[in-house]
C-alpha cells in the first residue's frame, strides 16, 4: 500500500529547495506527498520546480519513449498535493519530515503543535544538518518516534541519507527501522548514527573546512593552493574553499557558531574572523556572486 508522506518546508531558499526535492523523490517512488508551506506562492513555485526537474528526468530516461515519459510525469505529479495547513495534513500522515530554517525554536514550535494533532503512529523526522535531534524532539511527547533524516543536495542525484536515532532510545526502535526502510524505498543508501550535531558527514566536514580557513588565516597556504592540494592530493572533487562557497558562508558560520555555543572548549569549533568578516560584508559565496572567490 502507498504510504502518505508529508514534507514540511519553509520560505528560505535552502529550505524550499530541500523540501521540494525530497518531495519529488518521494513522489517518484510511489509515495503520496503533501507539501506544506505558509505561502501559496512558495507552493506554486515548488510544484513548478518539481515539474521542471521531472521533465529533465523524462527527457533523459525516456528519450525513445515520449508517451511513457509523459505518463510517468503525470503519475508522479498526481502523487503531490500542497497545503498551507500543516495541522490538517499531519492528521493523515505516516511520516512528517521537516526541512525548514535551521532555528531550534522554530522547529520546536512546529513539532510541538503537530504533536497535538498527529496520530500516535506518525513518525516525526527533521532534515536538520546541524541541530541535535534530542533538542528538537524535546517539544513533543514522541521521543521514541522522532529521528533525523538528513538528505544531501541535489537530493535526486545524491544517494546518501543519514538516519539519526534519538540518543536515549536503546536497541533499534521501530521508528529507526521505519526511517531506514523509507530511505531505501526512495532508492537511497542510508547510514545510521547516534544523536550528534552534524550527523556523520557535516560533523567531519565542517571542522575540516574551518581548519582550512584557519590554515589560510595563519598564512600557511593560499586558498587556491589549499584547494588544489586537497583535490589532487586527497582526491576530493572540490577544495574546501570552493565547497564553502558552494554551501554558503552564512550557512557555515551559522553551524559553527551554534556548535561553538554548545561546546565552547572544543578547538574544532573555534569561529573564524575571516569567515565572519565575509558574512558581515554580505559575501556568502556562489549565491551572492562572491565569497572566498568571485563568480560572474
Amino acid at each position: 500500500s502507498t504510504r502518505r508522506f508529508k514534507a514540511r518546508h519553509g520560505c528560505g531558499s535552502a529550505a524550499v529547495s530541500d523540501g521540494r526535492r525530497i518531495a519529488q523523490v518521494a513522489a517518484a517512488t510511489g509515495h503520496t506527498v503533501a507539501l506544506v508551506d505558509t505561502s501559496e506562492d512558495v507552493l506554486k513555485a515548488s510544484l513548478k520546480g518539481i515539474e521542471m526537474s521531472l521533465k529533465r528526468v523524462v527527457k533523459k530516461k525516456f528519450a525513445d519513449k515520449p508517451q511513457a515519459g509523459e505518463e510517468f510525469l503525470q503519475k508522479v505529479l498526481q502523487n503531490v498535493s500542497t497545503s498551507t495547513d500543516a495541522a490538517s495534513t499531519a492528521q493523515s500522515a505516516d511520516l512528517v519530515l521537516e526541512a525548514i530554517v535551521e532555528n531550534l525554536k522554530v522547529k520546536q514550535d512546529l513539532f510541538g503543535g503537530l504533536d497535538k494533532v498527529a496520530p500516535t503512529h506518525t513518525i516525526f523526522a527533521s532534515n536538520t544538518s546541524s541541530l541535535p535531534i534530542s533538542d528538537i524532539a524535546s517539544s513533543t511527547s514522541r521521543l521514541d518516534r522522532f529521528g533525523g533524516l538528513h538528505f544531501f543536495n541535489p537530493v535526486p542525484m545524491m544517494k546518501l541519507v543519514e538516519v539519526e536515532g534519538y540518543r536515549n532510545v536503546r536497541n533499534e526502535p521501530r521508528h529507526l527501522r521505519f526511517l531506514l526502510n523509507f530511505s531505501k524505498a526512495l532508492g537511497k543508501t542510508p547510514v545510521s548514527c547516534k544523536d550528534t550535531p552534524g550527523f556523520i558527514v557535516n560533523r567531519l566536514l565542517v571542522p575540516y573546512m574551518m581548519e582550512s580557513v584557519r590554515l589560510h588565516e595563519r598564512g600557511h597556504g593560499s586558498k587556491e593552493d589549499i584547494d588544489i592540494a586537497m583535490k589532487l592530493g586527497a582526491g576530493y572533487p572540490m577544495g574546501p574553499f570552493e565547497l564553502l562557497d558552494y554551501v554558503g558562508l552564512d550557512t557555515a558560520k551559522f553551524i559553527i557558531d551554534g556548535w561553538s555555543a554548545m561546546d565552547p572548549e572544543n578547538p574544532l569549533f573555534v569561529p573564524s574572523e575571516m569567515l565572519n568578516k565575509l558574512v558581515a560584508d554580505g559575501k556568502y559565496g556562489r549565491k551572492t556572486g562572491e565569497g572566498f572567490y568571485k563568480y560572474k
